[in-house]
């Protein structure tokens, strides 16, 4: 028996000894534990000047019929001015802002949506993004303009009566808002941003943490999954954390990054349909569930050791998805809802549309972000 005490006892030191250093590994700065030493085609900074040089290189994407510019474009030209000024790089920086520059010309104005729909509403983030660079006051204005319309006479609930209860709506309305309170400081905009995040998670979100495509379409679409992750992980970098909504908007972040979790397939990517093994591996939706858990694991919201892996996979994958040309390959298209499933399953998948390009963007930054 002291025999066997004696070598359980140094059973226990050695166990406690590399417990130790597990758990020192696991508690390094995330960037430095996860986010580096990356393969040749992988460098963050790289691959998002690239990406941002081939959308420079695009003409607007508009609205064909009335010639606005629809949010992909949007989606795109923040992630890009993000990337640039993360980097340091002021050529790009103003490259992108020029780009900007035709819609203040009262001769221009068509380029500017007219709001009242969430997919409209959404381009105020752009001259946000711009006023948060360079303070252009015109800018802002037109930006608040957007912010404060998306709340004219609210429902009762105190929502946008743009609220129509798909996912996708929980990046359009969630990223103006939140641009709005990073600008301002206004506290009327966190509670907006709050209010309606709260409600789509408390009336949307599934018990294995995930999101039906909408009320009429029961499953768990690839990007509409992604707008709502990286709309949690845009508003909870932003919003205060003595907030009344805040603990339920990362309860409901955490759950879902759970969920997405478990259903990464080993390649590193997500499929089209989340739960459907057959499913096509697509990439829009991975790009964002990539961004949200690179912004959970950087701010310390998640743990390193699991989460920066799935999101180190997530990026590696992506980037060998990247064509010479700086297109995304696999991005599913555009995607109303469906109660056929097969009607997902067969949607046809594009390159480098800028549904895709975004969330590259997005993930570069995120990477690259101090």
């Amino acid at each position: 028996m002291k025999k066997f005490a004696l070598q359980l006892a140094v059973l226990l030191a050695v166990t406690t000894l590399f417990t130790g250093c597990a758990s020192t590994e696991n508690s390094r700065p995330a960037d430095k534990y996860v986010f580096s030493n990356w393969p040749a085609n992988a460098d963050p900074a790289a691959v998002g000047v690239r990406v941002s040089e081939n959308y420079l290189a695009r003409e607007f994407r508009t609205n064909k019929p009335n010639g606005f510019i629809v949010y992909p474009e949007v989606c795109a030209a923040f992630g890009a001015m993000r990337l640039a000024d993360a980097t340091g790089n002021a050529a790009l920086k103003q490259q992108l802002i020029s780009r900007f520059a035709p819609v203040l010309q009262p001769e221009r104005k068509i380029l500017i949506p007219a709001g009242g729909h969430v997919d409209l509403s959404v381009f105020g983030v752009v001259p946000l993004e711009i006023n948060l660079l360079n303070g252009d006051t015109n800018f802002l204005a037109l930006g608040l303009d957007l912010a404060d319309r998306q709340w004219n006479a609210p429902l009762k609930t105190g929502l946008t009566r743009e609220t129509r209860w798909w996912v996708d709506d929980c990046w359009m309305v969630g990223s103006l808002q939140i641009q709005a309170f990073r600008v301002t400081k206004d506290a009327k905009y966190a509670d907006r941003v709050a209010t309606q995040l709260a409600a789509y998670l408390d009336k949307l979100q599934e018990p294995n943490g995930l999101f039906h495509h909408g009320p009429d379409a029961p499953f768990f679409w690839s990007r509409g999954n992604g707008w709502v992750a990286a709309s949690l992980a845009e508003v909870l970098q932003s919003l205060p954390p003595e907030h009344p909504q805040y603990a339920r908007l990362m309860a409901g972040y955490k759950n879902m990054m759970a969920g997405l979790k478990a259903v990464q397939s080993p390649s590193g990517m997500w499929r089209q349909l989340l739960d459907e093994p057959a499913a096509w591996e697509e990439t829009s939706g991975t790009g964002m569930f990539t961004y949200a858990m690179i912004v959970g694991v950087k701010h310390g919201w998640l743990d390193a050791a699991d989460y920066g892996d799935c999101s180190r996979r997530g990026w590696i994958a992506l980037c060998g998805k990247i064509d010479g040309e700086g297109n995304l390959h696999d991005i599913c298209v555009g995607t109303n809802q469906s109660k056929d499933k097969q009607f997902y399953l067969d949607r046809p998948r594009s390159v480098g549309d800028l549904h895709g390009q975004a969330p590259l963007l997005w993930c570069a930054w995120a990477l690259v972000e101090k």
